[in-house]
C-alpha cells in the first residue's frame, strides 16, 4: 500500500461532518474482550464510529461468531444512532502459551498498533480517542506518540483496582501468605485477608508476566485521560471515593463506573448481532433449561482459563450427582477426558449410576452463560468468580457457591459471599470433595440462610439494571463521555 497519513494530523473540516471515531484495542481474552465489545457497543449506539481491534487470531473468532454481515474491515453495522465495525492487528500470532503470547504483544503489538491507527487516517476515519485494557499498557503509549487522547478500561472491580493499585505504590504490606488469620483494611474496603489478594500480587503466583503488565499500567495510569471500570457506583461507592477523596497517595485518576457491562437482553437484537464469543457455545442448552421446573437446576461453570485436575474434575462430578438436582455443568473440550469413566455415556462410577444415566445432568463444552442465568429453572451458580461472571450473576439475582482459583477471583468471591451474602464458598484446601460439593449446593438452594441469599441476589439485580438503564448511574458516565468525545473533536488536538 501507499504512504500512510500520520494518525492525528487531520483538519476539523475533515472530521466535522462525522462522528467521533474511537478505536478499542483488546487483549485478546474471553474474560476481557465480552467487558470491551460490550462497552464499546454501548458507545457506539449513543451515535459514535467504534472500531474493535484485537489480534488477528483472535479476530477471526469474534467475527465468526457474530450474526451475518458482520466481517472485519468496511464500515461495519449500524448500532443504535452510531455504527460499529472489526478491523484487527496484522500480528500473525496464534499460540496459546501466556509467556508467549505477553511477549508477541510486547514486541509485535506496538508496531501493528500504530500502523492501525495510521490505515485509520488515510481511510478518512481518523482516530478521535483509544480505549485500551490492562494486559496491554503499551496502547496508551501508542495512541500518545500519535496524539490521540486514550482512556483504559479496568475490567475488574473497584476494590481489585484499590488492591493493586496500593500494593503498586508500596501503599499496603499484605500479612504473609501462611497465616490466613491476619487480616488488614484499606480506605474504602473492609477488613481483608491474604487470601482474599489477588493472588497476581503474591509470591508465589507462577504467572509473572500478566503481573508485570499490570504493575505497569498502574504506574503509568496518569497517561490516560478516563480510566473506566467494570462496575457500578451503588455497588463499589465506597472504593470509588476512597480512591477520589484524597486518602491515597499518589492520588489515582478518578475512576468512572461503566457497568455492569453485561448483556441484559435474552432476545437476539442488533446489539447480540456482533458477539464476543471466542469460543462456540453449545446450541441445546436453553431448549434442556426449559425442560425443568423453576429453580431446580445447578449450572456449574468455572470460565475460560481454569483447569482442574483430573481428581478434582472426578469429585466435581460426583459432588453434582449427589445433589439429587438436574445439572448443567461446562466442561471445556480440553478437560473433558478428565470426567469419570462412565460418566458422560451413562456408565457406573465407584458402584455408583452417574446422574447422566438418569438424564439429570447436561455436559455441554461452552454454555451462552448470561441466558443460562437468566432462566427461571437456574437456582444456583457455581462459579470461579470471574468478575464478569460475578457481574452476571449479580444481574441475574442468581445465588453462588464461590469457588475461586487465582487473581482477582479470590476477592470476587470474598464480596459475593461476605460483603453481598449472595452465596456460600466451597473450600478446596485441602482438596476438593465431593462431600463438600453437594454441601455447598445444598446450603445455596434450601440451607437455612437460602432464602436471605436468594433475597439479596435479587435486591443487587434490581440495582444492576437500574445503573445501566437510561438515566442511570453508568448510562449518565456513558452519555457525559460521548459528549466530551464530541466536544474534543469539534476542538482537535492538531490542526492543519
Amino acid at each position: 500500500m501507499g504512504e500512510e497519513a500520520p494518525a492525528a494530523t487531520v483538519s476539523a473540516a475533515a472530521t466535522a461532518s462525522s462522528p467521533p471515531h474511537l478505536l478499542f484495542i483488546c487483549f485478546p481474552g474471553q474474560g476481557h474482550i465480552n467487558p470491551m465489545l460490550r462497552l464499546a457497543k454501548r458507545i457506539a449506539a449513543k451515535g459514535l464510529l467504534v472500531t474493535f481491534s484485537t489480534t488477528s487470531s483472535a479476530g477471526a473468532k469474534l467475527v465468526s461468531s457474530s450474526a451475518g454481515g458482520v466481517s472485519a474491515g468496511g464500515n461495519g453495522v449500524p448500532l443504535g444512532r452510531g455504527r460499529i465495525r472489526f478491523e484487527f492487528l496484522d500480528d500473525e500470532f496464534d499460540g496459546k502459551e501466556i509467556d508467549a503470547l505477553m511477549h508477541h504483544l510486547e514486541t509485535a503489538g506496538p508496531p501493528a498498533f500504530e500502523s492501525l491507527l495510521r490505515r485509520q487516517a488515510a481511510a478518512g476515519r481518523p482516530v478521535a480517542c483509544v480505549v485500551g485494557n490492562p494486559f496491554i499498557p503499551w496502547a496508551v503509549d501508542v495512541a500518545a506518540a500519535a496524539g490521540i487522547p486514550a482512556a483504559v478500561l479496568w475490567v475488574q472491580s473497584c476494590a481489585v483496582f484499590s488492591l493493586y493499585y496500593h500494593a503498586v505504590h508500596g501503599l499496603v504490606v499484605f500479612p504473609p501468605e501462611d497465616d490466613l488469620a491476619a487480616t488488614f483494611k484499606l480506605p474504602g474496603l473492609p477488613a481483608m485477608s491474604v487470601a482474599d489478594v489477588p493472588s497476581f500480587l503474591l509470591p508465589s503466583n507462577p504467572f509473572k508476566s500478566l503481573t508485570d503488565a499490570i504493575v505497569r499500567q498502574i504506574r503509568e495510569i496518569g497517561k490516560a485521560r478516563w480510566v473506566f471500570v467494570n462496575s457500578f457506583m451503588e455497588l463499589e461507592r465506597d472504593a470509588v471515593d476512597a480512591l477520589a477523596g484524597g486518602e491515597v497517595s499518589p492520588p489515582p485518576p478518578p475512576l468512572i463506573p461503566v457497568g455492569p457491562l453485561i448483556e441484559l437482553d435474552d432476545g437476539e437484537d442488533e446489539t447480540t448481532a456482533v458477539r464476543g464469543d471466542m469460543i462456540k457455545a453449545a446450541d441445546d442448552c436453553i431448549g434442556w433449561l426449559d425442560s425443568h421446573p423453576p429453580r431446580s437446576v445447578v449450572y456449574a461453570s468455572l470460565g475460560s482459563v481454569v483447569v482442574l485436575d483430573a481428581g478434582e474434575v472426578a469429585e466435581m462430578a460426583h459432588g453434582l450427582a449427589a445433589t439429587g438436582r438436574p445439572f448443567l455443568w461446562v466442561v471445556r473440550p480440553d478437560s473433558r477426558e478428565l470426567l469419570p469413566d462412565g460418566f458422560l455415556d451413562g456408565g457406573a462410577e465407584d458402584g455408583h449410576v452417574t446422574a447422566a444415566a438418569r438424564g439429570r445432568g447436561l455436559v455441554v463444552g461452552w454454555s451462552p452463560q448470561e441466558r443460562v442465568l437468566a432462566h427461571t429453572s437456574v437456582a444456583v451458580f457455581l462459579t470461579h468468580c470471574g468478575w464478569n461472571s460475578t457481574l452476571e450473576t449479580m444481574a441475574a439475582g442468581v445465588p453462588v457457591v464461590a469457588f475461586p482459583q487465582w487473581g482477582d477471583q479470590c476477592t470476587d468471591a470474598k464480596f459475593l459471599v461476605d460483603e453481598l451474602a449472595m452465596g456460600v464458598r466451597l473450600r478446596r484446601a485441602p482438596s476438593l470433595r465431593r462431600d463438600d460439593v453437594r454441601g455447598a449446593v445444598d446450603a445455596a438452594v434450601s440451607g437455612p440462610r437460602a432464602g436471605d441469599m436468594l433475597a439479596s441476589a435479587a435486591a443487587w439485580s434490581a440495582a444492576c439494571r437500574a445503573a445501566v438503564a437510561a438515566g442511570g448511574s453508568s448510562d449518565r458516565h456513558v452519555e457525559a463521555f460521548v459528549e466530551e468525545v464530541i466536544a474534543l473533536q469539534a476542538k482537535p488536538l492538531v490542526e492543519e
